[in-house]
């Protein structure tokens, strides 16, 4: 299932022209920030390729990026750290993450598509979609920023711990991942309040 701006085009009929897709990115980690990201499509654009960035390969999400980029109204990108996460928990911090991404907008939205079941703390309209990425395009849009940025944020922290291999596994708990933290320990990118973490 490819998602469609079946949603969005309800929304633009009622008179609502800015609507924003948010997702985020690294939820499932042990390892690195939560990245979210919002996206701002312009009515009935044509995004060829895009879908939920999960379901994409990394070439094939760079190639959308690029079209993403050229067609966007406005991207902003909300970014929480470990020891947010660890205060907060993955959940909070996941909508800290987007919220600061949502208030980061140069264009303000009308409207909000969120990836997920929980609205974020914002005052703005908005729907929460489940397996929004899949049903939106705005929210695949999102998707694959998010998971594009945040990619290059662990590949980049690879340099600093290249014995956790960040710029393979991208801080997801790969078996590899699990074993170098048995055998070097915990930097500060690692989310103590994660079980394998805190084993």
């Amino acid at each position: 299932m490819f998602p469609t701006l079946e949603h969005e085009e309800i929304l633009w009929q009622n008179g609502y022209n800015y609507l924003a897709g948010v997702d985020e990115a690294g939820r499932g980690c042990l390892a690195g920030p939560v990245v979210a990201a919002t996206v701002i499509l312009p009515p009935r654009v044509k995004l060829n390729g895009v879908n939920d960035s999960k379901k994409l390969s990394p070439q094939a999400r760079e190639k959308c990026l690029i079209e993403i980029f050229k067609k966007a109204v406005a991207i902003s990108i909300g970014i929480c750290m470990p020891e947010e996460i660890d205060s907060l928990n993955i959940l909070q911090a996941s909508l800290e993450a987007m919220r600061r991404a949502i208030l980061s907008l140069k264009t303000r939205p009308d409207y909000l598509l969120i990836d997920g079941l929980y609205k974020v703390n914002v005052s703005l309209p908005q729907i929460c979609l489940k397996h929004g990425d899949s049903q939106s395009i705005s929210i695949a849009a999102a998707s694959i920023v998010a998971k594009v940025y945040r990619d290059q944020v662990m590949i980049a922290y690879h340099d600093l711990f290249p014995q956790y291999n960040l710029k393979k596994n991208k801080g997801y708990p790969t078996a590899e991942h699990k074993q170098a933290i048995k055998n070097y320990g915990l930097c500060y990118l690692h989310r103590r309040s994660f079980r394998p973490c805190g084993d």
